[in-house]
């Protein structure tokens, strides 16, 4: 449990900024599906209450500890993640989900957790100045037992999310520029057979459709049109709350989830876009602060793998909806609508303030 003298170590302000922002999804959740039967905003307010409970259970048990069941909750995860993907019922064309009688879990979303746990355990004891071939196969290998796995689901957007937590490691770990560059062609080379041997057509026309949106207006090039208006016709101050067309009157699908950000420029505007973007940068800015705070190396790579990930989430979302990257479905984090993604980004956020509160520690 939290010791009350490490109370007053909290950080009060980095929690207060996660809560404004999860209030605000609620409040254009509540928008975006007013007209909707399911009562979407309610049960994003329980996910709220859910995720809090889990903030506050990742502050309660010390980070060290959980480092040292780093591999079993890594192997626990990965072999969920096996069992969702032969065994879970097909939802939207995904295996993704693990269904109860009262809630789903996206497993895949919890895993980002895991790895990040897995990788700063992996790295804390490395101490050589630059890394070797073995360290970043290593490591390599640690992530891409998740990533294959939802990959398969198929979910590629979430797969691509722990990427940035494999260059985030690799990065403090000393990662030279001519293995950077390796990586890079690496990269390219399995784009390139992804697009030959595992895209799918619908996944291909995603990409097209970011260079020419107009040329499938009602099929790939749907979303992307109709976010690029929404976002548009906010103009500099918004239409108003509830007042957005193109989220009131359902032509901006997946407007509660994957588009949030649409109808908060729709109705909003310039001025509330720029706000929740403000918020963003603060909250990412903290947690990068908090980095020099680690009291040990593992605490470094786990604040900074941290801060990579909802910076990451943010940009590739953002990007998303006004058509400068292809829509893979990866949610806006603390205001999309879905308990998992919430849930995650609030026990991720709660493994940064447990790093920090015992910095004066004894190590």
């Amino acid at each position: 449990m939290i010791d009350r003298r490490l109370l007053r170590e909290i950080d009060g302000l980095t929690i207060g900024l996660i809560i404004v922002l999860s209030l605000i999804g609620v409040l254009f959740i509540y928008s975006s599906s007013y007209y909707l039967s399911s009562q979407y905003y309610a049960k994003q307010i329980l996910f709220l209450l859910i995720s809090v409970a889990g903030l506050i259970l990742a502050l309660a048990i010390d980070y060290q500890y959980l480092l040292i069941f780093s591999l079993p909750i890594y192997i626990v995860i990965n072999l969920i993640l096996l069992v969702t993907l032969f065994l879970s019922r097909q939802i939207a064309g995904m295996r993704g989900w693990l269904v109860f009688p009262f809630f789903r879990l996206q497993p895949a979303e919890i895993a980002k957790v895991a790895l990040i746990l897995m990788l700063a355990s992996f790295f804390s004891q490395y101490r050589r100045e630059r890394l070797t071939l073995q360290s970043i196969f290593g490591s390599v290998g640690l992530t891409a037992a998740p990533f294959l796995l939802v990959l398969f689901q198929p979910d590629l957007g979430t797969a691509a999310c722990y990427l940035p937590l494999l260059l985030a490691s690799l990065f403090l770990a000393g990662l030279s520029r001519r293995a950077m560059a390796l990586l890079l062609v690496l990269a390219l080379i399995v784009g390139a057979f992804s697009w030959h041997f595992y895209l799918k057509d619908y996944q291909k026309k995603r990409l097209i459709t970011v260079i020419a949106p107009y040329q499938d207006k009602r099929g790939a090039g749907y979303h992307l049109l109709q976010s690029k208006i929404a976002i548009g016709s906010g103009g500099f101050s918004g239409k108003g709350f509830k007042k957005g067309t193109q989220s009131q009157l359902r032509f901006l699908p997946a407007r509660h989830t994957d588009f949030i950000f649409s109808v908060i420029s729709e109705e909003f505007g310039f001025l509330g876009s720029f706000a929740v973007l403000l918020l963003f940068f603060w909250l990412i800015w903290r947690l990068l602060r908090s980095v020099e705070l680690a009291r040990d190396r593992a605490g470094k790579y786990i604040i900074f793998m941290v801060a990579c990930l909802i910076a990451y989430e943010t940009l590739i979302n953002i990007a998303m909806v006004i058509g400068f990257f292809p829509v893979v479905g990866i949610p806006l984090p603390f205001l999309s609508y879905g308990g998992s993604s919430l849930l995650t980004h609030f026990l991720a956020v709660g493994l940064v303030l447990n790093v920090r509160m015992r910095r004066l520690a004894n190590v």
